[in-house]
């Protein structure tokens, strides 16, 4: 078969003019198993448009999307230390930063920016979940710092959007030395008087979900996004018990009172934008009008 597939078969292919499909080309849904073109995909927000369902959004693509005309200032990536621990598993992890980062064209999975929605300034921090799983290490912990302390030089809120599986397992204690740091800076933002608020998005778990992703002063959730600490086939073996349909779902801790709203990607700017208007009492646009107002105050 390895004569066949590794000579016959590309010489007929290179006969016949044929090429290489990327295999990213069609995105299948999770939920339907609807196979769905990535160009169509990308230009609804990364939600299939048949069944609602929400994938993973880039974090470059989510700042654009978020500030108005897609313009804002990236925040400057902090340098840490790299490998501190010369850690090596079935890779050394030094491999794995160097591949996330040719893979994201990111430094590391926070990605920060400053910027206006429908107006009003506020800085936004995004997980890149393709990095590594979003976790949550050095260079994560001090990108976090530095924008909320942007956040406050600029006297501006701050919004988060974590997607992550929790603390970064290569960087041992000093990964989880970034849990309270980062809720200092939470603290400092609130001193500040100024609001923080939080979007969860798929998944949000482990260390991240123990500390800054719960302690805005409002919580949204996208659809169907998985929160919680602990995985659930995990907490089933503990308990030794079967947990709820759509545990740890967003509309399960929405009916819990862990969530305020559950929000469509497409209707987050408006949303926050309005929220935040709210929060740090400024006057609401056209768009934010008395409707919209009284259909927050119902549906929190």
């Amino acid at each position: 078969m390895n004569w066949i597939t590794n000579y016959v078969r590309p010489r007929i292919n290179s006969m016949l003019g044929r090429r290489e499909v990327p295999e990213n080309l069609w995105i299948k849904c999770p939920e339907t198993g609807e196979m769905v073109f990535h160009k169509d995909l990308e230009s609804n927000k990364w939600v299939i448009p048949a069944s609602g369902y929400h994938m993973k959004m880039p974090a470059k693509a989510r700042l654009a999307d978020l500030f108005d005309k897609g313009e804002y200032e990236a925040l400057p990536q902090p340098k840490v230390a790299q490998d501190p621990l010369k850690f090596r598993d079935s890779k050394k992890y030094i491999d794995r930063l160097r591949d996330s980062r040719l893979k994201t064209e990111q430094e590391d999975t926070i990605l920060a920016g400053l910027g206006n929605v429908q107006g009003l300034k506020l800085v936004a921090v995004v997980h890149e979940f393709n990095f590594i799983g979003g976790s949550l290490g050095m260079a994560a912990g001090e990108a976090i710092v530095k924008a909320f302390e942007r956040a406050i030089a600029e006297k501006c809120p701050l919004v988060m959007f974590p997607a992550s599986g929790g603390a970064r397992m290569q960087e041992g204690i000093m990964s989880l030395m970034q849990l309270p740091r980062t809720t200092v800076a939470v603290d400092m933002l609130k001193e500040a008087g100024l609001p923080y608020v939080v979007v969860l998005t798929n998944p949000t778990t482990g260390g991240v979900t123990a500390s800054y992703a719960m302690l805005g002063d409002i919580h949204l959730a996208e659809p169907g996004a998985e929160i919680g600490f602990a995985g659930k086939r995990v907490i089933e073996q503990t308990l030794r018990e079967k947990l709820p349909e759509g545990f740890q779902t967003s509309e399960y801790l929405l009916e819990h009172g862990v969530v305020d709203m559950v929000v469509k990607r497409h209707d987050i700017p408006e949303t926050l934008a309005r929220l935040l208007k709210i929060l740090t009492k400024k006057p609401a646009t056209a768009a934010n009008d008395a409707n919209g107002t009284i259909a927050l105050a119902a549906s929190a």
